[in-house]
């Protein structure tokens, strides 16, 4: 689904490509993410996500705070007529957005990474070490 850079404006207004807009429609659902980065989902998507915590064990503690995590600040998000959203003021600080972001694609999702932490994440990146994690996960091409 391709990666794009993009900026945050002053007023925390963000442009969504087309291609993704094409995608998620025009209101989807932005979450904390893994790894320091926001989650985008279109809507029937996060309504799986969100059946699929919901049917986790209440009694489990882990359950509780993975289910936590994603929904307490999970919101839906509007695309304007400019192709932008509003990001919520609490997900940028959680994910240190400021400025300069990136939008990259990522299966069933976007995900949404400051710049500075999505050059840092992938400056770590070694090809042999994903090679072995495949092939740990049964993956092979």
């Amino acid at each position: 689904m391709g990666r794009y850079n993009h900026t945050i404006d002053p007023k925390g207004r963000l442009s969504i490509p087309s291609k993704y807009r094409e995608v998620l429609g025009d209101e989807f659902v932005v979450s904390k993410g893994m790894d320091g980065c926001l989650f985008v989902y279109a809507v029937e998507d996060w309504k799986v996500f969100e059946t699929k915590l919901a049917s986790l064990p209440l009694v489990n503690k882990e359950a509780r705070q993975l289910t936590r995590f994603f929904l307490s600040g999970a919101q839906y998000v509007f695309v304007d007529k400019q192709g932008r959203i509003l990001m919520p003021q609490d997900l940028r600080d959680f994910a240190g957005l400021e400025k300069d972001v990136v939008l990259a694609g990522n299966g069933g999702r976007i995900e949404i990474w400051s710049l500075e932490k999505w050059n840092e994440i992938n400056s770590q990146m070694d090809i042999d070490q994903i090679s072995q994690s495949m092939m740990k996960l049964g993956l092979n091409i």
